[in-house]
């Protein structure tokens, strides 16, 4: 429990962090990372550069102080932290070191005005927040490693299949190399990879959503390769899978984490994709079929075009064989070809008119995952539509982000 007076402190300089955000972030990474370079394997580098990390950091700073009051309405954000965290193997001893710093960092950046006096309150609901996810991730180490199949730090897998799905997609079939049993995983969790990439001086973490049903036997990823655009690097660890790495090659995995995973109501469900987007999703719309749901499904994917449309057969097919599910394409620049044929549903981008003539009239369970800017828009639309929050689901690729 805080004191509060630390709470009316903490509420009271929120806004100077949010209003310094990216300062705060960015000194902050800096100094992590002379103090302990061996922490960078833990961080997007790719994210570092183009400085979404440090501002996704130093907002989630804000949010904590804006609600330290009323932290049930961070439980949501806690727990995708804390699977993250799991994911990635951070331990109780990170904290503090990660704690000091944050408090130099701001030090540093607000100068006269972080006093004594305000600096102790951070750190007191630092360290309040610190405990919060340190128990709550003990107890995910303990399921994980307890459940039949399941592990705690990185385990080996072989690549038994590596199958292109579309022009910058590539699915990547992954059985363990000792031949034990896997954990199976939730519809809609990802895998966390740990590289060794030659060249690279530090280890590469990365975050990948299953793209298949839940079974014993495999796991698959499907991963897009990030080329270099808009002035953005291209992806490390996307590239250096698409390029470098084939079939039999063997690759270090966390167990399966994440809780954008499906409700188990019965009523109608949308899932909502942009791009890459659509990795979750196929897990989700493949283990509705598995389980022969009764709930009505629409599935609605938005891409350039078809030549970076991946896993549309599937869709397609699924579509043509079952009456209960619906499938809807849009193409922000469809080919000749695309048009000739007539291959998708609307060219252009989801927009509410449009949504509204195809999503079901009664209440649904949304699920959608894309580019930020994609999943700002669908979520304002739904919003608009009268969705309810616990109706709209949603899983952020990178930084943990507000799609609000």
């Amino acid at each position: 429990m805080l004191a509060p007076q630390t709470i009316e402190t903490v509420k009271a300089t929120a806004p100077a962090i949010q209003a310094n955000a990216a300062a705060i972030g960015n000194r902050f990474y800096e100094m992590l990372f002379e103090k302990a370079p061996e922490l960078r394997n833990m961080f997007n580098q790719t994210n570092q550069e183009t400085g979404v990390q440090p501002e996704a950091l130093a907002y989630s700073v804000y949010q904590a102080g804006a609600n330290i009051d009323r932290l049930k309405e961070l439980r949501p954000t806690i727990e995708r932290i804390a699977e993250k965290h799991r994911a990635l193997d951070v331990r109780p001893e990170h904290y503090g070191l990660v704690g000091e710093t944050l408090l130099e960092a701001v030090e540093e950046v607000l100068g006269d005005a972080a006093t004594p006096e305000i600096l102790d309150a951070w750190g007191e609901a630092y360290h309040a927040l610190a405990d919060i996810f340190i128990q709550k991730e003990a107890v995910k180490y303990e399921e994980v490693e307890a459940a039949r199949g399941g592990w705690t730090g990185y385990r080996p897998f072989y690549v038994a299949e590596k199958v292109p799905e579309s022009d910058v997609i590539t699915s990547f079939y992954l059985k363990p190399q000792d031949g034990e049993a896997i954990i199976p995983q939730q519809p809609g969790q990802y895998l966390t990879l740990q590289a060794d990439i030659e060249g690279e001086p530090y280890t590469h973490m990365r975050h990948y959503s299953l793209s298949d049903a839940p079974n014993e036997n495999y796991y698959r990823i499907s991963v897009k390769r990030e080329d270099p655009e808009n002035g953005n690097p291209a992806g490390i660890v996307s590239n250096y899978l698409h390029r470098d790495v084939n079939e039999g090659d063997v690759l270090l995995f966390a167990a399966p984490a994440g809780e954008f995973v499906i409700e188990t109501e019965e009523m109608p469900i949308v899932l909502i994709s942009g791009g890459v987007g659509i990795t979750p999703m196929m897990s989700m719309l493949n283990t509705l079929v598995q389980e022969d749901t009764k709930r009505n499904v629409t599935f609605i994917h938005a891409a350039d075009s078809s030549k970076v449309h991946a896993m549309k057969a599937r869709v397609e097919q699924l579509a043509d064989t079952y009456s209960n599910i619906e499938a809807y394409t849009c193409y922000s620049a469809p080919t000749e070809n695309d048009r000739t044929h007539r291959m998708f549903d609307k060219e252009g981008f989801i927009d509410a008119d449009w949504l509204e003539t195809v999503l079901p009239e009664e209440q649904a369970d949304f699920y959608f995952c894309g580019p930020i800017p994609f999943m700002k828009v669908v979520n304002e639309i739904l919003k608009d539509r009268g969705v309810p929050a616990e109706r709209r689901h949603y899983e952020v690729f990178g930084p943990e982000s507000t799609i609000e």
